[in-house]
């Protein structure tokens, strides 16, 4: 157990058990419920207060690697191994099978709703497909072309789509799904991107063991190097202060490194290393609306780290270790998954930093 002061930010609320090591979380939008996935290829629907499930899809052996809520809260997407993106309506007393699109002998691991609309964009190989929920029809299928696509992300406006695969990041236009892509060129693989909460910021985490930013209407990124592997996952928080420019932090081996934007242009990003764990670190999130980094990892501790600097709570109950978390969008209570099938949720015990 590492030394740290703790406060007791999260207390565990109920725990479950999935058939294998969780793959991905999911919250509805107020945080009601929550549904979870596995390796073994289920998918479970649980009320977030008393941990009852409903299962949507039983264990069947093939990995379910990505899930997500539509904005509205009335639609689950699913997809993985099998190459079927399955999509149920959730918005009423039982849950029903909406719709299943499938595309053989393709392993899909990356999907989103849109921020606002009922859309989903999913890779498919070197493409990626926007479906329509309303319509139930693929409104637009977008060509990465160089290479398969390795992660997506929907723009918190809503109006670009951000892809990323190698050499490259693409990013189409909503309203012109048919014109060409703007390019943000990374010189290898980008295998993790994500946009900052206020939009202004995109980041891709490359396999050449750098992270590239763009600022909006600049097409020259920063560049952040020095990482002991390639970055594998990135987050970003809300602004600390109104007007000040958030936090990125990024994942590769066991390191967390942060990144925050110095005042002064000549001297950009400023770094921290976050070195407490000491197995690789498996997921990131921080919390909605604040500076509270969560970490989950596989030496069986999630930390919650205050401002992304300290270490105030641990948060056991893995002993294999954890794969993955999610803040619920409130930010009141954390979904954890570990790798023998551990599913715990841990609420809100106390105000403070982080819990403002």
């Amino acid at each position: 157990m590492p030394r740290v002061k703790t406060q007791e930010l999260l207390k565990l609320s109920w725990q479950g058990i999935l058939a294998d090591y969780g793959t991905a979380i999911a919250w509805t939008p107020d945080g009601d419920r929550l549904a979870a996935c596995s390796a073994a290829g289920e998918v479970v629907l649980y009320d977030a207060k008393t941990g009852t499930p409903s299962v949507l899809k039983p264990a069947q052996g093939e990995s379910i690697d990505a899930l997500s809520i539509s904005p509205d809260g009335q639609f689950l997407a699913a997809a993985g191994q099998a190459g079927t993106v399955m999509i149920w309506q959730i918005g009423g007393a039982s849950p029903q099978v909406l719709s299943e699109l499938t595309y053989p002998q393709v392993w899909i691991d990356r999907l989103q709703w849109h921020p606002h609309r009922p859309e989903l964009a999913f890779s498919v190989g070197r493409h990626v497909q926007v479906w329509d929920a309303l319509t139930q029809t693929v409104v637009t299928t977008l060509n990465f072309a160089t290479s398969s696509v390795l992660d997506l992300a929907w723009h918190p406006h809503g109006e670009q789509l951000a892809v990323s695969g190698n050499q490259s990041v693409k990013t189409w236009h909503r309203q012109n799904w048919d014109d060409d892509p703007v390019i943000h060129e990374t010189g290898g693989a980008s295998v993790a991107i994500a946009w900052s909460p206020d939009g202004i910021y995109l980041a891709s985490g490359n396999n050449d063991r750098s992270v590239l930013v763009w600022q909006e209407d600049n097409p020259f990124p920063w560049q952040m190097q020095g990482f002991p592997g390639k970055v594998r996952r990135l987050a970003w928080s809300a602004p600390i202060m109104a007007g000040d420019p958030p936090i990125l932090a990024s994942i590769s081996a066991d390191s967390i490194v942060t990144w925050k934007k110095d005042a002064d242009p000549s001297i950009g990003w400023a770094a921290q290393m976050l070195d407490q764990h000491h197995n690789t670190v498996t997921a990131i999130a921080f919390q909605p609306g604040s500076g509270l980094l969560a970490s989950a990892a596989e030496d069986g501790w999630v930390c919650l780290w205050d401002q992304a600097n300290q270490v105030v709570q641990v948060l056991q109950g893995a002993p294999k270790g954890f794969s993955t978390l999610a803040w619920n969008p409130k930010g009141t209570g954390l979904a954890t998954a570990g790798q023998q099938g551990e599913l715990l949720v841990w609420k809100q015990q106390m105000r403070g930093q982080g819990f403002g």
